[in-house]
């Protein structure tokens, strides 16, 4: 299973990636005009903002132009489908979450959105865990456009994607997307920029009134990791979708974050071993676990107990695979499913600072 958090990805060989271009190529010929798959919503219900087409969005792996509004829309990636359902569009297929969902695979907050609107289960994509695009499934989707603006899309997986429907990737780098852009950015390709701007507003200000909430937290330095593999931290980067969440809370990123990462590189999050952890300097310390007996194994281990944040109650861990994700993937809806329960404990934890 894919590490939430880590996202590392299982690069397919050149034969592989030639092989997957040939089946989705011949599995378009195949499917022509066909209607496809009918237990999804086909239609996001509502109407696109007069002149919104035809868009042009520029991504990190091309441009494309969207046409008209599209009525058959299919995400990758994370959290894509939280802003389409917060505009009243249900996909036609989006990723399979085995981490963080229920048993087939949806998020609470995404599966809330399409009780509420009315709509049927989109097309499940596997392939998420391991950040392997399942082009057939997308193939049999029939899209109109494919959102994928938090994502780890290589170019070879744009390109063969882009025979299918137009792609829309993240703007700057693989995973680096803020939920602010990536609203931004299916809000312009469903033709919804206007709801999407008001969304966004509406999300700011519910962070900023917890923020205010809590006082204690503004100022407050942190750093946010998780413990993936034996002897080792992920350490999250300044650029960090789930760091920068927490600064809109008033938090400050610890001057450990810069100092202790071994190279300066485009990656999201860097490894820090255990022999290591007497040299973070943090007020908070912020971690992800899957469950609490996960907690408790951590803390357990001497290091980890010998750190002035564990041993004075300064360690805000975030327990549940449903949270992990919402925390992970921020967005217009999981945003305000989690924050009101775990932000009292992240102040509680900023309380303890001397």
């Amino acid at each position: 299973m894919l590490e939430p958090i880590a996202r590392g990805r299982n690069r397919r060989s050149r034969i592989a990636l030639i092989a997957s271009a040939i089946v989705v190529s011949a599995a378009l010929a195949l499917t022509g005009c066909s209607a496809g798959s009918g237990s999804a919503a086909e239609s996001s219900g509502t109407s696109a903002e007069a002149g919104a087409f035809p868009v042009t969005i520029t991504s990190a792996l091309g441009s494309v132009t969207i046409e008209k509004k599209p009525e058959r829309v299919a995400v990758w990636g994370w959290g894509a489908q939280d802003v389409a359902l917060a505009l009243g569009v249900v996909p036609v297929a989006m990723p399979k979450m085995t981490y963080g969902g229920d048993a087939d695979g949806v998020l609470p907050w995404d599966a809330d959105a399409i009780e509420k609107l009315g709509g049927t289960t989109p097309e499940l994509l596997t392939g998420a865990d391991s950040d392997q695009v399942p082009f057939e499934q997308f193939v049999k989707a029939k899209p109109d456009v494919i959102l994928a603006p938090l994502s780890g899309l290589s170019q070879k997986d744009y390109d063969t994607l882009s025979k299918i429907a137009p792609v829309v990737a993240y703007p700057k780098q693989i995973w680096g997307t803020s939920w602010q852009d990536q609203t931004a950015i299916v809000g312009k390709a469903l033709g919804k920029q206007a709801e999407a701007t008001a969304l966004r507003k509406a999300t700011e200000e519910k962070v900023a009134a917890l923020g205010a909430k809590y006082p204690v937290l503004k100022g407050k330095t942190f750093l946010y990791a998780a413990a993936n593999q034996p002897g080792q931290l992920n350490v999250y980067k300044a650029t960090d979708t789930r760091v920068l969440l927490l600064n809109e809370l008033g938090l400050t990123n610890s001057p450990s974050l810069k100092a202790l990462d071994p190279k300066a590189d485009g990656s999201f999050f860097y490894q820090l071993s255990y022999e290591n952890l007497s040299k973070i300097d943090t007020d908070v310390l912020v971690m992800y676990f899957d469950k609490q007996a996960a907690v408790d194994a951590f803390t357990s281990d001497p290091l980890v107990a010998a750190m002035p944040t564990v041993a004075e109650g300064r360690f805000a861990p975030i327990v549940g695979e449903s949270f992990v994700m919402a925390s992970s993937a921020p967005s217009v809806l999981s945003i305000p499913w989690m924050l009101d329960r775990y932000v009292p404990k992240l102040a509680a934890a900023a309380d303890k600072v001397e």
